[in-house]
C-alpha cells in the first residue's frame, strides 16, 4: 500500500512523501491565487470551486482568505452555503459541508491528527477522519471542529467553541469542549434576538445564501 493509499484509508502516513507532495503543491499554488482574487471577481471564484472542490453545489459563496492544507480539493460543498472570512480547512481528509450551511468568521476545520505516542510524531506521521456538517447547520465564529466528528442538521454551534464530540440534529451547542445546551424549539420560530419577535409579515417572501 502506498502513502498515499494509506492516507486515502485513514492510517497512519507520511504526508511529506513525495508523491503526496507532487499532488499537494499545485493545489496550494492555486489556493495562493484564488486568495488574490477580488470581491468583484465573481466567475474566476465561481471558476476555482467548481474546478477544484471534490464537489461544489450551486449559489454557494466564501469570502477570502481561506486556508487549505489541499486547496480545498477534499471539500464536497452543498448548494447556498456562506463561508465567511478566514475560513481553515486542515483537508488532508475530506470535509462534507451539506446545503444552507453557514460558517461564520475564523472558523477551523480540522480532519488531520498526529498520534500521541512521542516516536510516531517524530517520525512526522499523521492520519485523517473525515468531518461532516449537516444541512442548514450554523457554525458560529472561531469555532473548531476536530477530526471524526459530525455536526448534524440544523444543528447551531456557539462562537469559540471546540467540537470535540458528534453533535446531533436541531440543537444549540457551545462551550469548550462544545456540549448541548438545548433544542430548537417554536421559540426560535418567535423570537430573533433575546425577547425580539421575528417579524414574520416584513421579511422578503424567500432569501437563500450565495452571494448573488
Amino acid at each position: 500500500m502506498t502513502e498515499y493509499q494509506r492516507m486515502e484509508a485513514g492510517l497512519l502516513y507520511d504526508p511529506g512523501n513525495e508523491e503526496i507532495m507532487r499532488e499537494q503543491v499545485p493545489y496550494q499554488d492555486r489556493l495562493w491565487a484564488f486568495n488574490q482574487l477580488k470581491t468583484s471577481d465573481y466567475e474566476e471564484k465561481q471558476a476555482y470551486m467548481r474546478e477544484v472542490f471534490a464537489e461544489c453545489g450551486e449559489g454557494s459563496y466564501i469570502e477570502l482568505p481561506m486556508r487549505a492544507n489541499w486547496g480545498g480539493a477534499h471539500l464536497h460543498l452543498g448548494s447556498h452555503v456562506y463561508i465567511n472570512s478566514n475560513l481553515t480547512m486542515v483537508d488532508d481528509g475530506h470535509i462534507y459541508i451539506g446545503d444552507y450551511v453557514m460558517i461564520g468568521p475564523n472558523v477551523t476545520l480540522c480532519t488531520a491528527n498526529h498520534p500521541i505516542d512521542a516516536e510516531l510524531r517524530r517520525r512526522g506521521l499523521q492520519y485523517n477522519k473525515d468531518v461532516r456538517i449537516g444541512e442548514n447547520a450554523w457554525i458560529g465564529a472561531g469555532v473548531v471542529i476536530v477530526p471524526g466528528v459530525s455536526v448534524g442538521r440544523n444543528a447551531v454551534i456557539g462562537a469559540g467553541s471546540v467540537v470535540t464530540k458528534d453533535i446531533p440534529d436541531g440543537v444549540v451547542a457551545a462551550g469548550n469542549p462544545c456540549r448541548i445546551l438545548r433544542e430548537v424549539s417554536g421559540r426560535d420560530r418567535e423570537f430573533f434576538y433575546k425577547n425580539e419577535r421575528i417579524d414574520w409579515e416584513s421579511l422578503p417572501l424567500d432569501s437563500t445564501c450565495g452571494g448573488e
